[in-house]
């Protein structure tokens, strides 16, 4: 593990900072490989993260994981964390202050990480990153912002009261590791938002 992602996880773990520390069982950190290309970050914990401290083990992280698989990809291999690190009560969406708050922690891992891509899960994710709304008009596109690009897709979370967005959320992860490959292989991808004045 690195060093100054221990440290994150530290910080993340004993975090005070709003009230989400009030209700919570366990805060979570972002876990994975801090060689990796990706950071997916989703909304926020929800009840098995809250009870286990790590970041998509419920049901919706197991719609990650099938869909990785799919792209010939495991979970060790990328890095996984949210926008928010404790749960909000009954799955809440967090408030603008609670995000602002634990901003922090995911500004500190993507510093650390310095991933290729990001790969925003959902409305809240793409909300707080980007300013932006509506994921499903805008999921498969790649944007840049401040020379980091970023891959939009919809939260996994969805899948389970849609079916139909299983595939698309396969579809994408697809397209994202091919981004990826090109990424690595020093090549230019097509940029659909750029942000980057």
């Amino acid at each position: 593990m690195n060093e100054k992602l221990e440290t994150v996880k530290k910080n993340v773990i004993e975090c005070t900072k709003c009230e989400l520390a009030k209700t919570r069982n366990n805060s979570v950190p972002g876990k994975g490989n801090f060689h990796s290309s990706v950071i997916f970050v989703g909304e926020a914990p929800g009840k098995n993260e809250d009870m286990h401290g790590e970041p998509f083990i419920g049901v919706a992280g197991k719609k990650l994981s099938l869909a990785l698989e799919r792209a010939g990809i495991t979970r060790e291999e990328v890095y996984i964390t949210n926008i928010v690190k404790c749960r909000p009560p009954k799955n809440r969406v967090p408030t603008t202050i609670e995000r602002s708050t634990c901003q922090e922690y995911l500004r500190q891992e993507i510093s650390i990480i310095k991933p290729k891509i990001i790969c925003i899960l959902g409305n809240t994710a793409f909300n707080s990153l980007l300013g932006g709304s509506e994921i499903t008009k805008f999921r498969g596109k790649v944007v840049r912002k401040d020379n980091q690009l970023y891959f939009l897709t919809v939260h996994p979370a969805a899948t389970i009261y849609n079916q139909e967005l299983i595939k698309t959320l396969q579809k994408d992860i697809r397209k994202l590791f091919d981004l990826v490959t090109e990424l690595e292989n020093s090549k230019k991808v097509k940029i659909d938002i750029d942000y980057t004045t």
